[in-house]
């Protein structure tokens, strides 16, 4: 068996008993396209590879991508050779194979009035679509949701339910793994939807014959894609002219961080997330205790 094959059988099993998402295959794909090139072009075959080539795999993409890229590939490696070590016998390779330590980054969040002033901008008068525009901004900050999550929301996603007299309004969201959490929607959120899902989607849903159950469409009627979804965040940037690096992503990190400078339990705000573990959640709780340094020492007599 050959590297191409080996990566085919790789990547079915990756496919068809483990489930995995297309765009993990497609990450795990490239990243071993990418060692495919650097084993063919260095003349070793499946059976050679040893230590000593995946070093020198590691130095050649070390000097063109940054840590956290050359970690990827390298844990890619880790799982393929565990793979064909446990299918079909051969040694792995990858046993002294250390993963590099990434430099402690706090995740990057807006301010409230910040987040205010894209979400307001989305909103164009006389551009009917920009109610979904800012309807799928309102949801980024009022869910929290991954942009993959997003733009995997149906319609049948969206329920109210009552409690105490009250209108509750929930989304489900589909996670990492198929995980799928509620998460409530706020009145901002709710509203935003609404005008959306009745003025300007069944616009969009009339382009296609077929009907299409998702809740954000683009304008031929079918569901917006990823790339949509982020050029949308984007252009809400540039009207606004934020020099910070804005992502969907940015509205996570900003949901959670708000949350917590709030007073949100770090448990509910782990459960909203959709992380697994709490202590993924913690990064956030750093960023409200450096806040909180920050003004202590500002504010103090004694603090400097």
């Amino acid at each position: 068996m050959n590297l191409e094959q080996a990566t085919k059988s790789f990547l079915d099993h990756l496919r068809i008993e483990r489930g995995l998402s297309t765009n993990t295959l497609i990450s795990y794909q490239r990243d071993l396209e990418r060692f495919t090139q650097f084993a063919q072009a260095q003349a070793v075959q499946l059976s050679a590879i040893d230590s000593k080539a995946l070093q020198s795999f590691h130095t050649s993409i070390s000097e063109d991508l940054s840590l956290a890229s050359t970690n990827r590939i390298e844990s890619t490696l880790r799982t393929f050779f565990k793979y064909l070590s446990t299918e079909l016998g051969i040694a792995n390779p990858t046993l002294e194979l250390q993963t590099q330590r990434i430099p402690h980054k706090l995740p990057k969040a807006l301010s409230i009035s910040q987040i205010i002033s894209l979400i307001d901008a989305a909103d164009r008068p006389g551009v009917p679509v920009s109610l979904r525009d800012k309807a799928l901004l309102e949801l980024l900050y009022g869910t929290g949701a991954r942009v993959s999550e997003l733009i995997g929301i149906n319609v049948l996603d969206i329920s109210t339910t009552q409690s105490e007299g009250n209108e509750i309004s929930t989304v489900k969201l589909r996670g990492k793994g198929g995980k799928e959490r509620i998460v409530p929607l706020g009145s901002f959120a709710t509203q935003a939807l609404t005008d959306y899902q009745v003025r300007i989607r069944p616009a969009l849903m009339s382009k296609q014959k077929k009907t299409d159950s998702a809740l954000f469409l683009n304008s031929r009627g079918t569901r917006l894609s990823r790339q949509s979804a982020w050029q949308i965040v984007l252009d809400a940037a540039t009207a606004v002219g934020l020099q910070e690096k804005v992502s969907p992503h940015v509205f996570r990190h900003s949901y959670a961080t708000h949350l917590l400078d709030g007073g949100a339990d770090i448990r509910v705000v782990q459960e909203l997330l959709g992380h697994a573990s709490v202590t993924t959640t913690q990064i956030y709780t750093l960023v409200t205790i450096d806040k909180i340094r920050e003004s202590y020492s500002s504010a103090h007599p004694r603090a400097k």
